[in-house]
């Protein structure tokens, strides 16, 4: 019966996701009785429209608009549409979610826990990487627009001595973690599988970028990619938009889409026929992630969660973060926009010097394999968000529209709307040092913040500071000290003794002993 349950759903994850779109294929038009039968469908969920100008397309044109359309459940993105344009608000303060902080029992601090239990998960959680029990999924769809670059973002150079893109440096902290596991276990092999989420336009260039990196080190046969899904764009009053005549237009599903991907694309499948319990996710503009922290999957394992979130403190009440919380007793991420002044303002009653609520989400999540597998038993939950754009289209003759303002929406889905479908005891967090952690690359160079400049800065900073503390003295004839240490010496400020004692002048680069 539970197998029946999830072949229904997952049929019902594939239909919610256009196909179409791979350039290499040959589209050949479909027969009349399987037009007629697509057609009939859509008139039925009245946006029979897409076939306006079906019959003054080619016949490859027409293949490839049947085989984008076939898939398509019109009825379901009739539902997901309404439901997401007329979403009920609170009508009155009563109606309004009461906000609390997470229970004490499901959360702690790096920055003021004991180094007997830090040493305890992080030794854990080793050992869960050298039973080859740990694997990586990395959100990698976006590309680098906003920073100049049509390349997939990971594949940006933030400045550093070593040219070292995003990629690199994430793969470098794989490969240095699987040798810590290995050295510590004394095993022959230890295989952290990563598992990359592209989008369309960055499948291909990101699958080029590594072969031409040689997978930066890694077996290739371990780095698995796969594309999220896309849904069609819709009007404002919920029709389906075409691109061109030819064409749905489509658009990403939001980075909640990961778990329809996942399933899709038999991620899930491929880790449990590895034995992987344990999975690290996280977005890859992060240039200080610690893939697959060992702390963190210690931490989270010991308390038998299905998820868990790395947070930072909010840097003040008007930063412009989600908040790990509770949102009337459930786990759950609230926007900012979305909190008064008050509760941003409000301090934490058992320290006047933090805020109350101050757990910024950095996407950064920890799944037990258990979670993953349910996915068909409840994706079909995740609500969808309306995003206002201005979509390129073609009216219903078939002639092109370039918008001046929003004339259509993207329906998109967070990847944390379903941390409320779980119970307080199934969910934790831990809070991390933001300076250790947490650099975020979204703005074009030379705007201060979140940028290039930025995430070079704390990479650099990172890098003096574990030289300091294995006892190195840093000099510089400049204001800044900036070494960069590379992943493929110390993950973590871990095995930097051989320097102790030695003086190094930055910049410079520490690549090998």
């Amino acid at each position: 019966m539970a197998a029946t349950v999830k072949d229904t759903m997952n049929s019902m994850l594939s239909a919610m996701h256009l196909g179409g779109d791979k350039k290499e294929a040959t589209y050949h038009a479909p027969s009349e009785n399987d037009y007629n039968t697509l057609r009939e469908k859509f008139e039925k969920a009245k946006q029979g429209h897409v076939f306006d100008t079906y019959d003054d397309l080619k016949p490859e044109e027409k293949g490839f608009l049947y085989q984008q359309l076939e898939p398509v459940d019109p009825e379901y993105i009739n539902k997901i549409t309404e439901k997401a344009l007329h979403h009920p608000k609170p009508k009155d303060e009563e109606e309004r979610p009461k906000l609390e902080q997470l229970p004490e029992s499901a959360q702690c601090s790096v920055i003021d826990s004991k180094q007997e239990d830090l040493d305890k998960w992080y030794e854990s959680g080793l050992k869960l990487v050298a039973d080859n029990q740990v694997a990586v999924v990395l959100m990698a769809g976006g590309q680098g627009t906003r920073l100049g670059s049509s390349a997939p973002k990971g594949c940006f150079d933030i400045g550093l001595q070593s040219k070292k893109s995003l990629f690199q440096l994430q793969a470098e902290r794989i490969r240095k973690l699987e040798q810590l596991a290995r050295k510590a276990h004394s095993k022959e092999e230890v295989t952290v599988p990563w598992y990359i989420m592209t989008s369309g336009p960055t499948r291909q260039p990101t699958q080029d970028y590594f072969e031409e990196h040689k997978y930066f080190g890694l077996n290739r046969n371990n780095v698995v990619f796969f594309e999220q899904g896309v849904l069609p764009c819709v009007s404002m009053e919920g029709k389906i938009l075409l691109e061109s005549k030819g064409k749905v237009a489509t658009a990403p599903d939001g980075n909640g889409g990961l778990y329809s991907a996942l399933i899709n694309n038999g991620i899930v499948l491929d880790m449990e026929k590895r034995g992987i319990k344990h999975i690290h996710a996280y977005c890859v503009d992060n240039c200080l992630v610690r893939v697959a922290d060992p702390t963190f999957i210690g931490f989270s394992a010991s308390k038998d969660v299905d998820i868990a979130t790395k947070v930072v403190r909010k840097r003040n009440a008007k930063e412009s973060v989600g908040l790990i919380l509770l949102k009337d007793g459930k786990p759950d991420v609230v926007e900012y926009s979305e909190i008064d002044s008050a509760s941003a303002e409000a301090k934490d009653p058992k320290d006047s010097k933090l805020l109350k609520f101050r757990a910024a989400n950095i996407v950064n999540h920890y799944y037990s394999y258990r979670f993953l597998e349910s996915i068909p038993d409840w994706a079909h939950r995740l609500p969808h968000h309306v995003a206002k754009k201005k979509i390129p289209c073609v009216d219903e003759k078939g002639n092109a529209v370039k918008p001046e303002k929003p004339n259509g929406i993207k329906l998109e889905q967070f990847v944390f709307d379903c941390f409320p479908f779980l119970p307080m005891d199934k969910f934790a967090c831990m809070e991390v040092k933001r300076e250790d952690e947490f650099s975020p690359l979204k703005n074009a160079k030379g705007t201060g913040e979140d940028d290039a400049d930025t995430s070079r800065r704390d990479i650099l900073a990172q890098g003096v500071r574990f030289l300091k503390e294995a006892g190195v003295t840093v000099t510089s004839d400049e204001p800044d000290a900036d070494v960069e240490v590379s992943p493929l010496i110390s993950y973590g400020g871990e095995g930097l003794e051989f320097l102790k004692g030695k003086e190094i002048k930055a910049p410079a680069v520490i690549e090998k002993q």
